[in-house]
């Protein structure tokens, strides 16, 4: 059975070795790009790491998402934790802020008490002041005589 017209070398074995490498070498190639941004993000621990790994996979072939996928697994992703936010009864001027467990500088200079702010009486240029329970002028003018 004689496919081609002229005998088999073993310059075209070579040449069919090459090929059969340089194809395994381009899907190599290729799976090692479409992985790079998501492995990029599992190593810096980024919050959106399975997200940066499907962009990468899904914008390999038209370029710009890869890129995009690239940046956004280098960019520094600021987490806020709302678990450890306080509540709305807490000084607030007694927490110091922190971004990544180290406190920023300038940190508060007292502790102020939020009981003491609510029980401070009133500034004298309040123009409505709180009345008492029981007193009004509606009922001192309505007494029977």
């Amino acid at each position: 059975m004689h496919l081609i017209d002229f005998p088999v070398t073993g310059y075209d074995y070579l040449t069919f070795l090459f090929l059969i490498v340089l194809i395994v070498v381009f899907f190599y190639v290729i799976i090692q790009l479409g992985s790079l941004p998501g492995k990029i993000a599992e190593r810096r621990n980024h919050p959106h790491a399975e997200a940066v790994k499907i962009v990468g996979w899904i914008g390999l072939f038209t370029v710009f998402p890869w890129i995009h996928a690239i940046i956004w697994a280098l960019h520094e992703a600021t987490l806020v934790d709302v678990r450890s936010m306080p509540d709305s009864n807490t000084d607030l001027e007694g927490q110091r802020a922190t971004v990544y467990g180290v406190p920023l500088p300038g940190g508060p200079t007292k502790q102020v008490d939020v009981a003491e702010i609510h029980a401070a009486p009133p500034a004298d240029g309040d123009a409505n002041p709180p009345e008492t329970a029981g007193t009004s002028e509606k009922d001192d003018t309505e007494k029977p005589a």
